[in-house]
């Protein structure tokens, strides 16, 4: 057998074993040993273990629940009559799990690692109109006498054809389960590797936890922010709790208010424009205040301050604005324009943005929509075209004038434009909002924080500088603070 020819200029490239060799190294070990669930696309994942080889000592079962009746027999009947939840999924993963333990014995089986796989799926529908989306998710065991870990995802589809989702839902599978096993000591990686052999056209993850002994140390809000940075998906959610959300689910026809900023750190004059604001929109037409939800957004352009994601920055920020109560969304969403169409897939109702003033000029600034065939009349088309109104906050001039809606300045070509949305009340001020805050910058504040000094605490909202102090947040650190005092 001759040695394998390396020629100079050669590179390493990563081996990723096929899907068959996947299957095929889970079969042949003998520990491994599990069920298969799966409603809605198929036995798309088990397909792929049966035909690989030696799967005997590997499936306990496979099992498709298609029909209601006897699906709600085996797993129990769902209040909200609905299938493809996350509810729905962990009845099936725990009921499959218990099965296992109590027909097989740990005293004849020591050695035997066991596991649930499931997922419930909805495909595209006959008329293409929804391209499908599903839950999908691992039980499973490391060690024979360890407690359970779970992995469970929130897909998209993106095909239009039933069968290529079935076929990509199947590959995803493979991957969760082989991940699961063999790069569990590694989330990062285990979440990059759900896409091999797939694509990003076929198939978006949009949410995703990790749970059990082996991911004790794992923050679910940092997972969530790797698929927005690896462009798994466009945005993730994230409740007060700090626990990812399905934003769908969430923001299913709400009223929507969202803030964006860097919120590095959150100051008073975002409390104040957040508190001003949503008291102007209850008062709106058609909005309910129990049906209405706040979004505080930091788009990723925001976190890429060098170039690379700053994930203890951005864990920083996130931390401060749950603790706040309020619910975080990431998004890659450059423009603003793209907020709003993103809400609008899964909400008609009303929408307010609230922002500064240096904020709204940047929107009428052409140069970020030189991509857009309609250039910016068809971003403003996007941003407007819904019951959108824009919250105004004031912003302090250069000779300390306070600039508003009625004196702020736009290119001149925008000026018109500008008057058009002024005049027909999608731009308005915020009235009552407090002037002695106007001249705190969240910029200056980290400044000051990063240098050690004192006397930023009171430009911040209550509560917010101990949490930073406690826990070392923006690089605070006392002993600066002490060395400049000295």
């Amino acid at each position: 057998m001759g040695t394998e020819i390396k020629l100079k200029g050669d590179k390493v490239i990563e081996q990723i074993p096929s899907i068959k060799d996947k299957a095929l190294r889970i079969n042949l070990n003998e520990n491994i040993y599990g069920t298969f669930a799966e409603i809605g696309a198929g036995q798309e994942t088990v397909r792929h273990f049966f035909r690989s080889g030696g799967s005997s000592g590997t499936i306990a079962k496979a099992m498709s629940a298609y029909d209601k009746d006897f699906s709600d027999a085996v797993y129990g009947v769902e209040s909200d009559g609905r299938y493809v939840t996350e509810e729905r999924l962990k009845k099936m993963l725990t009921h499959e799990g218990q099965i296992i333990e109590e027909r097989l014995s740990r005293e004849k089986h020591p050695t035997k690692l066991f596991f649930s796989y499931a997922n419930t799926v909805a495909t595209i529908d006959f008329a293409k109109q929804f391209k499908g989306h599903g839950w999908v998710g691992i039980r499973y065991q490391i060690e024979p006498d360890e407690a359970y870990n779970e992995i469970i995802l929130h897909i998209r589809f993106k095909e239009t054809d039933a069968r290529l989702q079935q076929e990509t839902l199947g590959i995803l599978g493979v991957n969760l389960i082989y991940g699961a096993f063999y790069k569990y000591n590694d989330p990062k990686r285990l979440l990059r590797y759900l896409y091999d052999h797939l694509d990003k056209d076929q198939l978006e993850i949009d949410t995703i936890n990790f749970s059990g002994p082996r991911f004790a140390d794992v923050d679910n809000r940092l997972m969530s922010l790797q698929l927005v940075k690896n462009g798994m998906t466009d945005a993730v959610m994230f409740n007060p709790e700090g626990k990812n959300i399905l934003p769908a689910a969430v923001l299913y026809k709400k009223n929507l208010l969202a803030f964006r900023g860097s919120f590095r750190p959150v100051t008073n004059v975002n409390l104040d424009m957040y508190e001003k604001s949503l008291k102007m929109f209850l008062e709106e037409n058609k909005v309910e205040k129990n049906n209405t939800l706040v979004v505080f957004e930091i788009t990723l352009s925001n976190l890429r301050s060098d170039g690379e994601i700053d994930e203890r920055d951005f864990m920083d920020r996130a931390e401060l604005l749950c603790s706040l109560g309020q619910t975080v969304m990431i998004s890659n969403f450059q423009e603003y324009y793209k907020v709003v169409e993103y809400f609008s897939n899964y909400t008609k109702a009303r929408m307010g943005l609230a922002m500064g003033v240096n904020n709204l000029i940047d929107i009428f600034d052409e140069k970020y929509y030189r991509h857009l065939s309609g250039g910016i009349l068809e971003a403003f088309g996007k941003l407007f075209y819904r019951d959108m109104k824009v919250f105004l906050y004031p912003m302090l001039g250069e000779d300390g004038e306070i600039i508003t809606s009625d004196n702020l300045k736009v290119h001149p070509r925008m000026k018109e434009l500008y008057k058009f949305f002024k005049f027909n009340g999608k731009v308005v001020d915020i009235k009552d909002y407090n002037p002695n805050i106007l001249n705190v910058f969240s910029r200056e504040v980290l400044k000051m924080i990063g240098q050690g000094k004192t006397g930023w605490e009171p430009m911040l909202p209550s509560g917010v500088a101990e949490i930073i102090k406690e826990h070392h947040l923006f690089g605070y650190h006392p002993q600066k603070e002490l060395e400049q005092n000295a």
